[in-house]
């Protein structure tokens, strides 16, 4: 059986742990616990390990879902979790711009700590006050138009938007794997 790990990351309550639930054939294994500090006045439970999922794509291959915490106090589990994995998402709320240089921090940190394929999923899209896909890029310092990772809308409640956010994460995943090989 071919595995594929893909890590699921992002600022607290972007998403990550919905998106897992939502896609994965299995029961979802989870770490949360109840939000003890500003974290719960935005949730009532928080990742405090991590989350996991599973995908049968083919036959013989899966995707495994790793899903991060997203406070800074845990982020010793991002190393652990980016380093077997072979592509990762970035998810943002699009509606908390406060967040947006912690979702910068985290996309640093991957980038630092491996090359692999990497999507941007903004959430929370449907909110009256969520920034605009380009604000956004600008924000994570993706100035580079033409050479840019890929962004998306992702609905983390949706199975048909959480699978489209992994199709495109797969073709990023082959792209890559495609150009590494030539």
């Amino acid at each position: 059986m071919e595995i594929l790990r893909i890590v699921v990351t992002g600022g607290v309550g972007a998403g990550k742990t919905t998106f897992i639930r939502t896609i994965s054939e299995i029961e979802t294994v989870d770490t949360d616990r109840k939000a003890t500090d500003e974290i719960a006045l935005l949730k009532d439970k928080t990742t405090v390990a991590l989350d996991f999922g599973r995908l049968t794509i083919a036959p013989n291959q899966s995707l495994h879902l790793y899903g991060t915490p997203g406070q800074a106090r845990f982020d010793f589990m991002w190393d652990i979790l980016i380093q077997k994995a072979h592509a990762y998402i970035l998810l943002i709320d699009a509606h908390r711009p406060e967040h947006l240089r912690y979702g910068r921090k985290i996309l640093q940190f991957m980038k630092h700590r491996v090359k692999i394929p990497c999507l941007i999923g903004l959430t929370h899209t449907d909110c009256p006050d969520a920034w605009q896909m380009e604000d956004i890029a600008l924000t994570l310092g993706l100035l580079d138009e033409n050479n840019r990772l890929p962004i998306i809308s992702v609905n983390p409640t949706e199975a048909a938007s959480v699978k489209k956010s992994l199709i495109a994460l797969l073709e990023e995943f082959a792209k890559y794997y495609q150009y590494s090989t030539q």
